[in-house]
């Protein structure tokens, strides 16, 4: 099978810890066995997260004196090529007989997406109300809310094509293990033929469904630190969700912030057909691949197929 593994912030930075270079090396150990499980029985495309790695690197940028601050498809390009230095040497370690390789990735977008004019999409760090509002005077960044604190918000355009889509595919045909993506993609829009970078962070979940339809995968896997999708969330009423029709899983309503991108990813990818989709924990991810484990979404089910923990 042709399996588009995604890759969840957490797979990098557990929640709350800081985005340094030996932490991520360290906790890619559960990540990467369940990847490189996957890949000796499959071709594997493997695309993962960079929310707290760009927003360090926004922040580094910024405190150059004397110096503008990089602009994020720039940035996004190099936490693109941060994580996948990494997530392909440990690849490589666990398959010593399989060439694994990291595309730099252009996602291209419309430069007149609403989205532009309402940016979303949180990165980096939590701020002090007054850092926020410095921040912003200074360098016109955007924040929202977050209880007492403030994240800033950048713009998150749907992708619409990927720039190097051949050159994955032959890549993939040739038995690599491709890591790519990764962050959503580098932002571009095409100026007729002529690409240039956007400030914009587009959502991972959204390309890798967008990758995944593209690459004609059978499976996207959307790993993260959940069993999977739940109805009633939070309460004693709570229920995992493990079969699901993708018209059945859109008429759940799920809060800012939890399972919506991937519900909203694995519902597209797998109303085309082509395919189907999983959402599980990344240490179960082969049982979440063959459907023993976590939300599996298919045209092929009926409705809502609950049950609970084992």
């Amino acid at each position: 099978m042709r399996v588009v593994v995604a890759l969840g912030g957490n797979a990098l930075l557990h929640r709350g810890e800081r985005p340094e270079a030996e932490r991520q090396r360290r906790n890619l150990d559960v990540a990467v066995t369940a990847v490189a499980e996957i890949a000796r029985e499959h071709a594997v495309v493997v695309t993962h997260g960079n929310g707290p790695q760009v927003g360090l690197l926004a922040l580094q940028s910024q405190a150059l004196r004397g110096q503008h601050p990089d602009p994020l498809d720039v940035l996004g390009a190099e936490s693109e090529g941060m994580i996948g230095y990494l997530l392909e040497q440990e690849l490589r370690n666990r398959l010593p007989n399989r060439s694994c390789a990291t595309l730099l990735t252009q996602v291209v977008v419309d430069a007149d997406d609403p989205a532009f004019e309402d940016p979303t999409k949180p990165i980096g760090p939590y701020y002090a109300t007054d850092d926020a509002e410095r921040l912003s005077r200074q360098l016109g960044w955007r924040f929202t809310a977050y209880g007492t604190t403030r994240r800033r918000v950048v713009a998150s355009p749907q992708p619409l094509r990927f720039v190097e889509r051949t050159a994955i595919e032959l890549l993939l045909d040739a038995g690599v293990v491709v890591v790519c993506a990764g962050g959503g993609g580098i932002p571009v829009v095409d100026d007729d033929g002529a690409l240039r970078g956007v400030e914009a962070v587009v959502d991972k979940d959204r390309s890798a469904a967008l990758l995944a339809r593209e690459l004609r995968a059978d499976v996207l896997l959307l790993l993260t630190d959940a069993v999977g999708v739940f109805v009633n969330w939070g309460t004693p009423e709570a229920k995992l969700v493990r079969r699901a029709h993708p018209d059945a899983l859109r008429e759940l309503t799920f809060e800012t912030g939890t399972m919506g991108p991937k519900v909203e990813a694995a519902t597209g990818f797998a109303a085309t057909g082509t395919g189907h989709a999983a959402v599980g924990a990344v240490e179960d991810a082969t049982d979440v691949l063959l459907g023993k484990k976590g939300t599996t979404i298919s045209m092929d089910v009926d409705g809502l197929e609950l049950g609970t923990l084992d």
